[in-house]
């Protein structure tokens, strides 16, 4: 199970992913909102740690296992 180096505090769990042919893989999950709080308590604004996030998290593919981030709504 890959992980986001630096966001351990923002990881809640993991999740049993199927893929084609049958293929289970396990993916760390992540809290959205929680991985801006702590780029934030980096010292990047509310809008540069979204930014941040999207571009370099979310974007990312580092194969099956790539880690899943979701968004609760909690901040806006």
């Amino acid at each position: 199970m890959k992980k986001f180096d630096g966001f351990d505090g923002a990881l809640v769990g993991a999740a049993d992913v199927w893929h084609p042919g049958f293929n289970r893989v396990t993916r760390a999950v992540y809290s959205g909102e929680m991985i801006v709080v702590l780029l934030m308590s980096q010292g990047m604004s509310p809008q540069e740690a979204h930014e941040y996030c999207n571009f370099n998290l979310e974007g990312s593919y580092v194969g099956e296992d790539t880690p899943i981030i979701f968004w609760d709504g909690i901040l806006e």
